[in-house]
């Protein structure tokens, strides 16, 4: 089995009225290659009339988001002519590659209803050969995402890319990065097998478990070695988990703001491009 290295708590980082964690990068851990960056919005609920989520248009270069709507919805929009609103449940998986400017804010819909949100999203690296692709989108519901039951129904794997116990995920991305929301009934148990030198990303969204003999809890960040290749997990309450696993791509990673290249270089010229009108116009 994996052994542990360390948990890492998630922090209060609010957005506005928006109640949010930041999983990543915290004080104790900057990132887990390729994994880069989780923030954790909600849960809260939102009035009749609000305002919703706060992520007007913006730029990103060089990785990929994903996003998973736990509750309430997201309305995207980006320079690439892509929309969608989607809702609990679903996800929505963004390559920014060579670079785009997005929207991410609630729909009508719940701006006039409101209700429960929680949100997570996840940002995860492009290889050099992959960071000036073509950007791309797509947005799924959750009845397009397949599901794993297991343990007589107290384990649902919600396969969102890679292959989970031999059932192919709703996405095949650019990399071979595998990503699964999991949710479990107290009791239920779950045995992965993940070869010794992929990266392990497991978070803790709701409830509590145990993992390779170690209690973990909402809110936290379980931080792997790399020395095993099986995880033995165990709700010890009903709970919710994100659990990915990639090879690490052990290159130089340089980060301002929204972009997130392998050189100072890269960056100024990201800046740059976006400046001069080449990831597109606002409309």
């Amino acid at each position: 089995m994996r052994t542990i290295k360390q948990q890492h708590q998630a922090v209060s980082s609010p957005i506005a009225d928006l109640v949010t964690y930041r999983a990543l990068p915290t004080n104790s851990v900057d990132h887990l290659d390729p994994f880069l960056f989780l923030n954790h919005h909600g849960p809260q609920v939102y009035r009749p009339n609000n305002r919703g989520l706060p992520f007007g248009p913006h730029p990103h270069r060089g990785f990929e988001t994903v996003t998973f709507i736990l509750e309430g919805d997201i309305m995207h929009q980006d320079t690439g002519g892509h929309q969608s609103i989607i809702g609990a449940g679903g996800i929505q998986w963004m390559t920014a590659g060579s670079g785009l400017i997005h929207a991410e804010v609630s729909s009508p819909e719940f701006k006039r209803t409101g209700g429960p949100l929680e949100i997570l999203q996840l940002w995860v690296n492009l290889p050099a050969k992959d960071k000036m692709t073509a950007p791309a989108y797509t947005g799924l519901q959750e009845p397009e995402i397949p599901t794993v039951t297991l343990d007589e129904g107290r384990v649902n794997i919600h396969a969102v890319s890679g292959e989970w116990a031999g059932t192919a995920g709703a996405m095949q991305p650019l990399t071979d990065i595998q990503l699964a929301t999991i949710n479990f009934q107290a009791g239920g148990k779950l045995q992965l097998p993940i070869p010794a030198e992929r990266t392990i990303f497991f978070y803790t969204i709701r409830g509590k478990l145990r993992v390779n003999g170690q209690e973990t809890e909402a809110l936290r960040l379980t931080e792997f070695n790399y020395d095993g290749d099986e995880l033995h997990i165990e709700a010890l309450s009903d709970a919710v988990l994100l659990l990915g696993h990639a090879l690490p791509f052990q290159e130089p990673i340089v980060a301002a703001g929204p972009f997130v290249m392998n050189s100072e270089n890269e960056i100024r010229q990201a800046y740059q491009d976006y400046q001069a009108g080449k990831f597109g116009r606002w409309q």
